[in-house]
């Protein structure tokens, strides 16, 4: 008979006491963090050498070509357009998937809506026999607007008529 570890009595499955964490830990997120955040340092130094020294400083560096000094505006600049070009992007994306206002699917958009079959009569009218347990369906946002405001026609609002 094999002899199992022994079980917590909460979870079966969970060994009872814990077992002690692998030391197969390796170091290497470490270091690559250390590689990005000293390299993103220096190159943001050279970027800011590059931007703010004189031309004649970075002559006597031993530089003979470098990129013209308006990249150091235009850089930053143009990261920043295609930040908020991309923010801009996604909102319009997410108003373009939206339904319309009038589309039934902002009103039923799940799939647990239960309405009345078609062919049946109305259902809605059960409440009015007495002793009566009518069957439970959601209502339509029709008969909503029905019988919450009526079926007569919205006065006319226009301010500029004549009178």
């Amino acid at each position: 008979m094999l002899e199992k570890d022994p079980t917590s009595p909460v979870s079966p499955l969970a060994p009872f006491p814990p077992l002690p964490p692998t030391e197969s830990r390796t170091r290497a997120p470490e270091f690559y963090g250390f590689v990005a955040w000293s390299s993103t340092s220096l190159l943001f130094a050279l970027y800011l050498l590059w931007a703010l020294l004189p031309d004649q400083c970075i002559l006597a560096l031993g530089l003979t070509w470098y990129p013209n000094r308006e990249w150091a505006v235009l850089l930053p600049a143009y990261s920043i357009v295609l930040v908020l070009l991309t923010y801009f992007t996604y909102f319009a994306l997410a108003l373009a998937g939206t339904p319309a206002f009038s589309d039934l699917s902002t009103i039923t958009a799940d799939s647990k809506a239960l309405f009345p079959p078609p062919d049946a009569p109305s259902p809605y009218l059960g409440h009015a026999r007495p002793n009566a347990i009518p069957e439970m369906y959601d209502i339509p946002i029709g008969l909503v607007n029905r019988v919450a405001y009526g079926s007569r026609a919205l006065p006319d609002t226009n301010v500029c008529q004549d009178r």
